[in-house]
C-alpha cells in the first residue's frame, strides 16, 4: 500500500513540472493567426472622416495606391499602415497647425479592401472582407472546394509580404483585408 502511494505522489509532483502552452496560445496557431491584433489601414480601404462641428472638412475618403488620403484644407495625409487611432491622431496635429482650435476627429472604416482566393476553389477571384471572416468562409463564399482540391493545408500571403506561408487549414485561421488565399491541389 505504501508503495502505492508513493508511486501516486511521484506521478502528481511529475505531471505539475511539467510545463504546458500558455494559455494565450491555446489555438496552437502562430499569433500571427489570432484575431485581435489592432486593424491597420490600406491601399483600397473606405473611411468615413467626422471632424465635429466641421461639415465641409467631414466625408467619405478612400486610401490610395500610396497609402494617403487627401483631405479638403489639409491635402494628402498618410493612413497607409496607421492603425484609426494613428490616423485619428495624424488629422488631429495638421488641423491643429494653425486651421482649427482643438479639433476632434473620428474615423471609421465603411469599407475594407478586398481580400482574393485562388486555387481549387468552384469562383476563384476578389471578394469583399467582413470582419471576423475565416478561410473557411472564404472558401464557402467561393462556391466550395473542386473535387482536386487539397482540404489538409492551405497557403496564404498577408498583406504587405511577399511570401506563400503553408498553415494546416482549420477553422479558426482568420483572413485579414488585401490577404491572397490560394488552395493547392492533392497529389493523390
Amino acid at each position: 500500500m505504501v508503495r502505492f502511494v508513493l508511486i501516486a505522489l511521484s506521478a502528481v509532483f511529475l505531471a505539475a513540472c511539467q510545463t504546458t502552452a500558455p494559455a494565450s496560445d491555446s489555438t496552437g496557431l502562430m499569433p500571427a493567426l489570432q484575431q485581435g491584433a489592432e486593424y491597420r489601414l490600406g491601399s483600397g480601404d473606405q473611411v468615413r472622416i467626422i471632424v465635429f462641428n466641421e461639415e465641409t472638412l467631414s466625408g467619405e475618403f478612400v486610401v490610395d495606391g500610396g497609402g494617403r488620403v487627401s483631405l479638403p484644407l489639409i491635402g494628402e495625409v498618410s493612413a497607409g499602415g496607421a492603425t484609426l487611432r494613428e490616423f485619428e491622431a495624424a488629422i488631429v496635429a495638421e488641423l491643429s497647425e494653425g486651421y482649427l482650435n482643438d479639433p476632434r476627429v473620428n474615423v471609421e472604416v465603411l469599407n475594407y479592401r478586398p481580400y482574393y482566393i485562388l486555387g481549387e476553389v468552384e469562383q476563384a477571384g476578389e471578394y469583399p472582407y467582413t470582419d471576423g471572416l475565416t478561410v473557411m468562409n472564404a472558401v464557402a463564399t467561393a462556391g466550395g472546394y473542386t473535387y482536386r482540391a487539397n482540404q489538409r493545408v492551405v497557403f496564404i500571403k498577408r498583406a504587405g509580404s511577399d511570401e506563400m506561408v503553408e498553415y494546416p487549414l482549420s477553422a479558426v485561421i482568420s483572413v485579414q483585408p488585401g490577404d491572397t488565399i490560394r488552395i493547392g491541389e492533392r497529389f493523390f
